[in-house]
């Protein structure tokens, strides 16, 4: 059988596009390593929270399939290599994941195939490892086979920028692999940008993220100083962005999460200090001050327990929503976490309540979820409200708690609110 597209690992990133591409009308085939996901996804079962169990109906009624056969590639016209980057113990990309995809292809590999990369990776990935594994068939880029990087630009959650409605900037090794990617990408999103090459592609999505990541800190640092100087920082951030031009507001939080913004700007300052000798300086330090928040959630705890003659040591802390965005089930770099890890130190009875994941494990330690929210808050001496879900009733949660911490600044005004 051949396919128009094969997409390689089927997440929160390979799923929207294999969507998107079979609304457009294209045969799609879906490779992942996981039998549990390939046997949920042919069951009908999405385990992406973007896409519904009827979404994903829709596209098995328009012919996607779902297999841990490598050798579908063989018989696809594009190849889009969706797999995770996580960060290695050295501090770049582990691209491990990456180099057995890559193989993969490599191995079905036929002339006049395209090869995109869409994984987050620092710059020159595509045209060093991806190039060469590639070529080490015989076949040569450009000429007989086409490849190039097109960075994700999927924001879990968010209703309203979709897969095609959202820009999709992609890099060709040659301008012909440009040509075939823009064919591509262009019956699948609104509008393609053509990047120089597949350096700036990759640069692109690194840039982005570092900029979320660095006013990201910006914000939480101010908010710390706020907190002491007793101004509002939640107020500071809502008068300042009445401004229509020269301000783009981001808000204090309980530390940064997810797959892109504690892990992609670490990747461009790993790069630039193995490849140039010196280090990006105001990544690190937004780093350095979007990791304090956990701990700093933590001591703004202590202190409340302080202000009641309480000790942190058996005291009953509640945490509220610990994904690492409102209303999506992922728990990865969650700063709930290293929260959850700092009560634990100072002594805290630590308990938590999602209602997206019930599951919160520290290192080795399983943190017990309570599934009556209201009962748990009311007998909590703090409840930190970290991620408010929708379907978190935040009105009852203040009435019901004796203190709580709101690091979202979207509970209600009330007596037992505290702002972070």
């Amino acid at each position: 059988m051949s396919d128009d597209l094969a997409v390689i690992g089927l997440g929160y990133v390979g799923m929207p596009l294999a969507q998107e591409a079979v609304r457009a009308g294209l045969g799609v085939v879906g490779l992942d390593t996981s039998p549990a996901v390939v046997e949920g996804l042919t069951a009908g079962r999405s385990h992406v929270d973007d896409l519904s169990d009827a979404d994903l109906a829709e596209m098995l009624r328009g012919g996607f399939r779902a297999t841990s056969d490598a050798s579908v590639l063989s018989g696809a016209a594009a190849v889009v290599i969706c797999v995770p980057t996580p960060l290695s113990e050295e501090g770049g990309p582990d691209l491990r994941a990456v180099e057995a995809a890559v193989d993969a292809v490599a191995q079905h590999l036929h002339r006049g195939q395209l090869v995109v990369l869409e994984s987050t990776t620092a710059p020159g990935t595509t045209d060093t490892l991806v190039r060469s594994r590639l070529e080490a068939t015989g076949l040569v880029v450009g000429e007989d086979v086409h490849l190039a990087f097109s960075p994700e630009r999927i924001d879990p959650g968010n209703a309203v920028h979709r897969f095609r409605n959202t820009p999709k900037v992609v890099g060709g090794s040659t301008p012909a692999c440009a040509e075939r990617a823009q064919a591509l990408y262009g019956r699948l999103v609104d509008e393609v940008v053509v990047a120089r090459s597949t350096r700036e592609a990759e640069m692109s999505k690194l840039l982005e993220n570092t900029y979320r990541h660095v006013n990201i800190a910006l914000v939480n640092e101010t908010a710390k100083f706020c907190h002491e100087l007793g101004i509002d920082i939640w107020d500071v951030v809502r008068c300042a962005s009445t401004k229509p031009f020269g301000f783009q507001a981001f808000r204090p939080g309980p530390g940064v999460g997810g797959h892109c913004i504690p892990i992609d700007p670490t990747y461009l300052s790993s790069a630039v200090r193995a490849q140039l000798g010196y280090p990006f300086r105001s990544v690190e330090l937004a780093q350095e001050i979007n990791q304090s928040m956990p701990g700093y959630v933590a001591r703004r705890v202590q202190d409340l327990l302080n202000d009641r003659s309480r000790a942190a040591r058996g005291a009953k802390v509640l945490l509220v929503g610990t994904t690492y965005k409102a209303d999506v089930a992922d728990q990865r770099e969650s700063p709930a976490l290293g929260l959850a890890a700092a009560l634990l130190a100072l002594g805290a009875d630590v308990a938590h309540h999602d209602p997206l994941v019930p599951t919160l494990r520290v290192r080795d330690v399983v943190v017990p979820h309570h599934d009556d929210l209201l009962e748990a808050a009311s007998s909590a001496d703090v409840v930190v409200l970290l991620q408010p879900h929708s379907r978190l009733d935040l009105p009852a949660l203040c009435r019901a708690a004796r203190t709580v911490l709101d690091t979202s600044g979207r509970a209600p005004a009330a007596a037992s609110v505290v702002r972070l």
